[in-house]
């Protein structure tokens, strides 16, 4: 039996009430994934917004 099958068969067992807990867990494990995937940019951003903010560049761009 897979984790997957497991974890349906106890979610069946609840009754409706604690089910909204269980979605807002899921919920907030996704949310954890995403995070986990964005941090790399996110942590380079300062690094790279130097470079963006230079006039150089404005103008660089300024005929597109």
């Amino acid at each position: 039996m897979s984790n997957k099958d497991i974890l349906l068969k106890e979610i069946e067992e609840l009754p409706d009430e604690r089910l909204r807990e269980i979605i807002d867990f899921v919920r907030f494990l996704k949310s954890q994934e995403q995070e986990e995937k964005l941090e790399p940019t996110l942590l380079s951003e300062p690094s790279l917004a130097k470079g963006w903010t230079k006039a150089e560049e404005d103008e660089a761009w300024s005929d597109l």
